[in-house]
C-alpha cells in the first residue's frame, strides 16, 4: 500500500508537465537558450578557430554586457505596450514576438561578419544580438513568473531549465556539426531561422492576468500624493512623473524594502561565478588539448544535455524533498566540485571517455544549480513588478559572466589549465561563504528574502 501511494504521489506530481501553459514555457525556453551560446560558447570557438589570442576571446566575454543592465530598460517592457502587437496580442506576448523577431535579425547580422578581419565589428553585432537575447529574457521572465501559480513555479523553473538547456544544444552542439560542413554565416542563418519556434509558443500562448499587489498599490499611491501637493507636477508632466515613479522607482523601492536587500545581489551575483569562470574558456581548452569540433559536439554537447536534464529533474526533487535553501547548499557544492573535473582532464588529456565523465558530472551539476538558482529568482520577485525585479536580479548574476569572467582568458593566458581550474573551483567559495552568513542572519530575523506577495516558495 505504501509503495501503492508513493507511486501514486509520483504519477501526480508529474502530471503537472501535462500542463499546455508547462510546455509552453519550455518551448519558450528553447528560445531563450538559443542565442546564448552563440554569444558565448560558439562565438569562443569561432575566434578561436580564426586564430584570435585567448586574451582577447577572454574579453569577448564583454559582449554580454546587455545581460547585466537590462534592468535599466526593464520598466518600459514592464508597463509600455509594443506598438500594434500589444494591442493584438497583449503587453507581454506583444513584447515576445517583437524581441523574437529582432534577434533573429541580429543573428543573421552577426553570421555576416569575419572575426579574424575585423573582430570589432563581430563584437558589435555581438553586443546587439546580446540586447535582443536579454530582452526577450526580460519578458519571458515575466510571463512565467505570471502565468503560473506559486504551486507550480516549481514546474515552470523545470520547464525553462529543460527548454534552455535544449536551446544551448543546439547553439552549441548543432551549430558545431553544421559548421563542419557549412560556413559560419549559414550556422548563424539556421540559428536565426530556429528563432520561429519561440515565435510560435508566442502566437499560441496566452497573456497573463496579472493583479497589483497591496503593497505596490501603497506604494504607487504615496507616490502620488506626494507629487499632488506639489503644484509644480500638475497637469501632463505630473503624470508623466507619475508614471515614471510607478515603473522605475517602485520595482526597486519594494525590492529595497527587505531587509538585507544588497547581500541577496551580491549573493545573486557570486553564487555561479566559479562555474562561469570556468565556462569561458571550457572550449579553447578542450581545443587546445587536442579535441575535434566533432568530439567535443558528441560528448560536450549531446551528452552533457542528457547529464543537465537529470540534473534538472534531480534538483527540482531536491527542492521538493529538502527546501530551497539546502538545495542552494548542495547544489553550489556540486558545482563547486565540478570545475575540479576539469583540473583532473588536464592532467589526463585526451581521453574521451575521461571527458564523457567530466562532463557528465560538471553538466549534472549545473543542471541542478540551474533549477534551484531559477526557483529561488523567481521566489523574490513581486508579481506587480516581475519584469523589472527579475531583469535586476538576473542582471546581477550576469555580471559574474559578463565582467567577472573576462579576467578567465588572462588567467588561462598565464597559468597551466590545471591551475587555472583550481584557481576556478576557489572563486566559487565566496559565494558559499555568503550563502552561509545569510542563512545564520536569516536565522536571527536580519535578513528577509521573501518578497511581500510570494512567501510560500521559501518556505
Amino acid at each position: 500500500m505504501v509503495a501503492v501511494g508513493r507511486w501514486s504521489g509520483l504519477r501526480a506530481g508529474l502530471s503537472v508537465y501535462r500542463d499546455p501553459r508547462i510546455l509552453g514555457i519550455g518551448v519558450l525556453g528553447f528560445s531563450s537558450g538559443l542565442p546564448l551560446a552563440l554569444t558565448f560558447s560558439t562565438l569562443t570557438f569561432w575566434l578561436a578557430e580564426s586564430g584570435i589570442s585567448k586574451t582577447s576571446i577572454g574579453l569577448f566575454a564583454s559582449v554580454a554586457t546587455p545581460y547585466s543592465l537590462k534592468f535599466l530598460w526593464a520598466p518600459l517592457i514592464d508597463r509600455l505596450q509594443f506598438p500594434v502587437l500589444g494591442r493584438l496580442l497583449g503587453r507581454r506576448r506583444g513584447w515576445m514576438l517583437a524581441t523574437q523577431a529582432a534577434l533573429a535579425a541580429s543573428l543573421v547580422g552577426l553570421g555576416m561578419t569575419s572575426p579574424a578581419q575585423n573582430a570589432w565589428m563581430t563584437a558589435l553585432c555581438a553586443v546587439i544580438v546580446a540586447f535582443c537575447s536579454a530582452s526577450q529574457d526580460i519578458v519571458i521572465d515575466s510571463y512565467r513568473v505570471e502565468l503560473l501559480e506559486e504551486r507550480r513555479q516549481a514546474a515552470g523553473a523545470a520547464a525553462v531549465v529543460f527548454g534552455y538547456r535544449v536551446g544551448m544544444l543546439v547553439s552549441g552542439a548543432g551549430a558545431l556539426y553544421l559548421a563542419e560542413f557549412w560556413g559560419w554565416f549559414e550556422v548563424y542563418a539556421f540559428m536565426a531561422a530556429l528563432v520561429g519556434v519561440g515565435m510560435l509558443a508566442t502566437l499560441f500562448g496566452r497573456e497573463p492576468e496579472v493583479v497589483a499587489s497591496a503593497e505596490s498599490r501603497a506604494l504607487e499611491a504615496r507616490a502620488e500624493e506626494f507629487l499632488a501637493a506639489r503644484p509644480a507636477f500638475s497637469g501632463a508632466f505630473g503624470r508623466a512623473a507619475a508614471w515614471l515613479y510607478g515603473s522605475v522607482v517602485c520595482p526597486f523601492a519594494d525590492f529595497m524594502q527587505r531587509k538585507g536587500w544588497a547581500t541577496i545581489l551580491l549573493f545573486v551575483m557570486l553564487y555561479k561565478f566559479g562555474d562561469t569562470l570556468a565556462g569561458v574558456m571550457t572550449n579553447p581548452f578542450l581545443l587546445e588539448v587536442g579535441f575535434t569540433k566533432t568530439e567535443i559536439a558528441t560528448v560536450v554537447k549531446s551528452f552533457g544535455l542528457a547529464a543537465t536534464l537529470v540534473g534538472a529533474g534531480a534538483g527540482g526533487g531536491l527542492m521538493n524533498a529538502v527546501g530551497l535553501s539546502r538545495s542552494l547548499w548542495i547544489c553550489g557544492i556540486l558545482q563547486m566540485l565540478s570545475n575540479l573535473m576539469f583540473a583532473v582532464q588536464a592532467m589526463v588529456g585526451h581521453s574521451t571517455a575521461m571527458l564523457a565523465v567530466t562532463i557528465g558530472f560538471e553538466n549534472f551539476a549545473s543542471g541542478m544549480g540551474t533549477a534551484a538558482f531559477v526557483a529561488y529568482l523567481s521566489s523574490l520577485c513581486n508579481v506587480s513588478y516581475t519584469a523589472t525585479q527579475y531583469a535586476l536580479l538576473t542582471s546581477f548574476m550576469a555580471v559574474a559572466r559578463t565582467w567577472l569572467a573576462t579576467s578567465g582568458g588572462w588567467l588561462a593566458e598565464n597559468y597551466d589549465w590545471v591551475t587555472f581550474f583550481v584557481i576556478t573551483t576557489v572563486a566559487a567559495l565566496p559565494g558559499l561563504a555568503l550563502l552561509a552568513w545569510m542563512g545564520r542572519r536569516r536565522r536571527e530575523g536580519q535578513l528577509g528574502s521573501e518578497p511581500l506577495s510570494r512567501k510560500s516558495l521559501t518556505k
